[in-house]
C-alpha cells in the first residue's frame, strides 16, 4: 500500500490556495521532456498559475506531448523554449549483420533460434542488454551474422483466447498480521485470509507451509501475495526464473489464490526506469500462470494489483490506469484468472463519487476505481480486490502528513464504509473477492505507515466494523 507516496504532490497542489492575477496569457504546446515546473520555470511563472488557468489538468504531473498550455505570463516576456536534443538515432548494424524489430511474444532464445544464433552472442552484439529475461516490443535489435539468413517479417503472434476462470461467487477474506482472530473473521463471513510473503531469490517454497496448513485446518480458503523482499529494487535485479519456480513450488503446496507480484507501476516495487506492463506480462505474469496452472488448475491466479495513483513520470511510476491498459494490450487476460486491485485511500462512501478531500481522481472513490480495472479489459475478468480498507486515525496520536486526507474518517464511518463496500461487491457482478485490508495489525507509524489505523479491531479491542458487517 503506496498510495500516499505518490498522491501526496497532488494532494498538496490540490489544498493549496493561490491567488494569480494574470495580465495576459499565451499558448504553449507540450514537447519532449517537459514538465509544469519546466514550464513555469521558462515563462517565469508558477506551476500554481499554470494549474489555475488551465482547468483541464487534473494531475499536475500528468502532461501530454501536444498538449496546448495557456500560459499566464502577467507582464513577464517569456524566455525562448530551450532547444530540443535530436531524437537518438541507432547506429547502423556492422556489415555482415542485420537488425530485427522485437514483436509480441518474441524472448531471446525464440529470436536466436529463428536466426541460427545464440542468447550470448545477441547479448554482445547488444550491450545494453543486461538481463536476458527483459526486451521490450519494438526494440531493435542487432543480429549477428553467420546463422541462417533472417526470416520474412512475421506479424505478431495472436493472442490465445482468454480461457475461462474457475467459477465461483462472490467471496469475501481479511489480511491479517498473526490470524489470532478467526472466530471473528468467520462471524463476519469472512472465508479467506490473505498471507504476503517477500520472496527473495533462494527462498524454499516451504516458507508458507504452514500458513496455508493453518488456514485450512481452520476452515479459510488462503490467498498468497507474493512480492520482492527488495524495496527500490535496482535495475535487473528481478530474477525471474526463480521467482516463477518459486510460485510453482508454492502451487505444489496447495492455496487458493496467488496474486504475482505487487504494485509494479511505482519504483517501490519494480526497477525504476524499467517498469513496463509488457515486461510484467512476458516475463512474469505468463510464466508464472503457466507454471502454477500446471501444477494446479484451480488455483486462483490474480494479477499483481498496482499502486493506484495519477502519478506518472515513465521512469518512477505509471498512473495506474494507463499501467492496466499496458496489461490488456500485452494479452494479461489470457494468463489471469482474476484483476487484482486496492482500493485503500477512499474518505467517502463508497456509493458516492465526489467530495473527497483529496480531490476528484478516480482512485479517491470505489465505483470509478472499480470501472477503470473491470472495462480495461471489456468484462472478460471479474476484479479482486486484495486490499480494500478505510483508514481512521480515531484512538492514534495522529495522522502521517501523507495521509491527511483521511483527518475526518471516524471509526463509525470506517464500520459503515466497509460494509457498503461489500455489498456493493457483492452484488455488483464485477467482483470475484474481497479481501478487507486489515484485520487486526498493531503497527501504527506517525511519520510512515499508519497500518493499525485501517483495522478492524481498534486500539481498545472493539470492532465496530464486525457488527456493521455482520448486519
Amino acid at each position: 500500500m503506496k498510495k500516499s507516496r505518490w498522491l501526496s504532490p497532488l494532494l498538496v497542489l490540490i489544498m493549496l490556495v493561490v491567488t494569480v492575477t494574470a495580465v495576459s496569457a499565451l499558448a504553449y504546446v507540450v514537447r519532449p521532456g517537459d514538465t509544469l515546473t519546466r514550464i513555469a520555470r521558462q515563462f517565469s511563472t508558477t506551476v500554481n498559475a499554470i494549474v489555475q488557468a488551465n482547468p483541464a489538468i487534473t494531475n499536475p504531473n500528468l502532461i501530454y506531448v501536444g498538449q496546448t498550455l495557456e500560459i499566464p505570463t502577467g507582464d513577464a516576456t517569456p524566455a525562448p523554449p530551450a532547444p530540443q536534443p535530436p531524437a537518438p538515432q541507432p547506429s547502423p548494424p556492422p556489415t555482415g549483420q542485420t537488425t530485427y524489430v522485437v514483436q509480441r511474444g518474441d524472448t531471446l532464445s525464440r529470436i536466436a533460434q529463428r536466426f541460427g544464433t545464440t542468447v550470448t552472442a545477441i547479448m554482445q552484439a547488444n550491450p545494453a542488454i543486461r538481463n536476458p529475461n527483459l526486451i521490450y516490443v519494438g526494440q531493435v535489435l542487432v543480429i549477428p551474422s553467420g546463422g541462417a539468413a533472417p526470416p520474412a517479417p512475421q506479424p505478431p503472434a495472436p493472442q490465445p483466447p482468454a480461457p475461462p476462470p474457475p467459477t465461483g461467487g462472490f467471496e469475501l477474506g481479511g489480511q491479517t498480521a498473526s490470524f489470532g482472530n478467526k472466530a471473528l473473521m468467520q462471524s463476519v463471513g469472512m472465508t479467506w485470509v490473505k498471507f504476503q510473503h517477500k520472496w527473495a531469490a533462494g527462498d524454499s517454497p516451504n516458507v508458507v507451509a504452514g500458513r496455508i496448513q493453518d488456514a485450512h485446518g481452520s476452515g479459510f480458503k488462503v490467498l498468497l501475495s507474493i512480492t520482492g523482499a527488495n524495496v527500490y529494487p535496482a535495475p535487473n535485479s528481478i530474477d525471474f526464473g526463480a521467482y516463477v519456480e518459486f510460485l510453482r513450488g508454492v502451487a505444489a503446496l496447495g492455496p487458493d489464490a496467488i496474486e504475482v507480484w505487487n504494485e509494479m507501476n511505482i519504483d517501490f516495487e519494480w526497477p525504476a526506469g524499467q517498469i513496463s506492463p509488457t515486461s510484467y506480462v512476458n516475463n512474469m505474469l505468463r510464466p508464472a500462470y503457466q507454471a502454477i496452472k500446471a501444477v494446479n488448475p484451480n488455483i486462483l491466479v490474480i494479477s499483481g494489483a498496482p499502486a493506484p495513483t495519477g502519478f506518472d513520470n515513465g521512469t518512477n511510476a505509471w498512473a495506474d490506469n494507463r499501467y492496466v491498459a499496458g496489461m490488456a494490450a500485452a494479452g494479461a487476460a489470457s494468463y489471469m484468472d482474476c484483476i487484482g486491485v486496492h482500493h485503500n485511500a477512499g474518505a467517502t462512501s463508497p456509493t458516492v463519487s465526489s467530495g473527497h478531500p483529496g480531490g476528484s481522481h478516480y482512485s479517491w472513490y470505489y465505483r470509478p476505481t472499480l470501472d477503470v480495472y473491470y472495462n480495461a479489459f471489456g468484462g472478460a475478468r471479474q476484479v479482486c480486490f486484495t486490499e480494500l480498507g478505510y483508514l481512521s486515525a480515531d484512538g492514534f496520536p495522529g495522522l502521517p502528513a501523507n495521509f491527511s486526507w483521511a483527518a475526518g474518517t471516524s471509526v463509525a464511518e470506517q464500520a459503515q464504509w466497509l460494509a457498503e463496500a461489500v455489498n456493493l461487491a457483492r452484488t455488483g457482478g464485477k467482483a470475484r473477492l474481497l479481501i478487507i485490508y486489515n484485520v487486526d495489525f498493531t503497527q501504527y507509524d506517525v511519520g510512515g505507515d499508519p497500518q493499525a489505523g485501517y483495522a478492524m479491531v481498534r486500539p481498545d479491542g472493539s470492532c465496530p466494523a464486525c457488527d456493521a458487517l455482520r448486519r
